[in-house]
């Protein structure tokens, strides 16, 4: 029998069973598999006539309900996000407040382009970007909770259902929940996945899951746009990304990728105590990726905006008649529609290439202001008003992965193809849906 003869009776079976059992394949045959243990089980285990509930099955009954199960994931997350904007408010505001005395001091630096490189493009670049350091340790922290005590396990057993419904199964969504921490490992997770359709899908689909490296973003504008609950803006951003990358999935698997999707059986860990050792080095284990890319492709890049605000000699710092200013005019005319069309937008979504925390810092290298006055900056000096910062948020969620992400999905899929593809794709939905926003919301009268 050829493969392809092989395919079609591996199909038609598998149809048979969906005509039979009315349920998917996967499921019946995990059952089937589940109830052959148990038969096994019975005839060689002596056990008590009945069972007492375990705490651990009690609360599994509520955590592992198709409907419970998958509010709670999402109270569970919109808690997270309060939690971290909370807890690291004191020590992020400490953080700003070191930066702005430093920043006073680099200004009276001679000569005087020595003093702007400290104070407009050391300081101003890396401290924006380094206040949210205790942003980016709480939300590990978090992570690590809900990944240590078994939590997280049970949410990709939940939502295994839900991602049926989109050509994909649970252990697609073990790669999208370790996007919340970085997008690299997360697209290496995928080669759990055994079905090329299903892993391939997965590859492309995890960059619109929110990183840590947006959060710095999310965080600023949040915060000054959105002072009454920011928590909330971000926690919609991060549902928004979930959204984008499952209606994605659904059109890969009905276009690019048609067939069945592969088998998923797991075993849930137990529900484990935590360690205040196991969760310090899971969070710094993640962390210190984040501080490192400060001291390394973060500091190199502000360093480049700063050279290029600068030139040519004797141009006012950051002007429109600058090198920087003359690549963001360049670029901008594209983002208009999107309602962020001036050039120190542009010209910081494109440092985003390189990683997205710089962003914020190519906006500090521009304004040469930290991270507390930022916000205020953006309003006075070019016009943004909550659409606009809320646009620019949605943009920055959606478009094109970091240039390590699209290294690592070049080494996994073996091919440029796919990072091309991923490239162009993401950052067409990006500028779709943030052109969508802005002139839905400018229609409506929203500012």
């Amino acid at each position: 029998m050829s493969h392809d003869e092989l395919r079609q009776a591996i199909d038609k079976n598998l149809a048979h069973l969906n005509n039979i059992y009315g349920d998917n394949s996967d499921t019946v045959i995990a059952g089937e598999r589940y109830g052959f243990i148990s038969g096994l089980l019975a005839d060689v285990l002596v056990k008590p006539t009945t069972m007492p509930p375990t705490t651990g099955s009690r609360v599994d009954r509520v955590l592992l309900h198709p409907v419970w199960g998958v509010l709670i994931f999402l109270g569970v997350m919109f808690g997270l996000f309060q939690f971290v904007f909370a807890a690291a408010a004191p020590l992020t505001d400490l953080i700003g407040r070191g930066f702005d005395s430093l920043a006073a001091r680099a200004a009276v630096v001679s000569p005087a382009w020595l003093g702007s490189l400290l104070g407009d493009g050391v300081i101003g670049g890396v401290g924006s970007v380094i206040s949210f350091v205790p942003n980016i340790f709480f939300l590990f922290i978090a992570i690590s909770l809900l990944e240590d005590c078994g939590y997280l396990a049970r949410v990709a057993f939940v939502m295994d259902r839900v991602m049926h419904r989109i050509g994909l199964h649970g252990r697609s969504f073990i790669p999208l929940i370790l996007g919340f921490g970085c997008s690299i490992p997360a697209i290496m997770a995928c080669r759990t996945i055994d079905n090329p359709r299903d892993r391939m899908t997965t590859m492309l689909i995890t960059p619109f899951i929110s990183c840590g490296a947006r959060l710095p973003v999310f965080i600023l504008l949040a915060g000054a746009f959105f002072p009454g609950n920011p928590g909330a803006v971000v926690f919609g951003l991060y549902a928004l990304g979930i959204v984008v990358a499952i209606v994605t999935a659904l059109i890969f698997r009905k276009t690019l990728f048609r067939g069945e999707s592969g088998h998923f059986v797991m075993e849930l860990p137990p529900y484990r105590m935590l360690t205040f050792r196991g969760t310090v080095i899971h969070m710094w284990e993640r962390g210190k990726h984040f501080l490192q890319r400060a001291g390394t492709v973060i500091f190199a890049a502000v360093l480049i905006i700063w050279f290029l605000g600068y030139m040519p000699w004797g141009v006012e710092y950051a002007s429109a008649g600058s090198w920087l200013g003359q690549i963001g005019n360049f670029v901008a005319p594209a983002l208009a529609p999107a309602g962020f069309g001036q050039w120190p937008a542009a010209t910081s979504l494109l440092s985003g290439f390189f990683a997205k925390e710089t962003v914020v810092g190519s906006l500090g290298a521009i304004f040469g202001v930290e991270e507390g006055v930022l916000g205020g900056m953006l309003r006075a000096q070019l016009g943004w008003t909550p659409l606009v910062a809320f646009s620019f948020l949605v943009f920055t969620l959606l478009y094109t992965p970091c240039i390590a992400a699209i290294g690592t999905l070049r080494a996994e899929s073996r091919s440029w193809k796919w990072p091309w593809f991923s490239i162009a794709y993401s950052t067409g939905v990006a500028w779709l849906a943030a052109t969508l926003i802005y002139q839905i919301g400018h229609l409506a009268g929203i500012g």
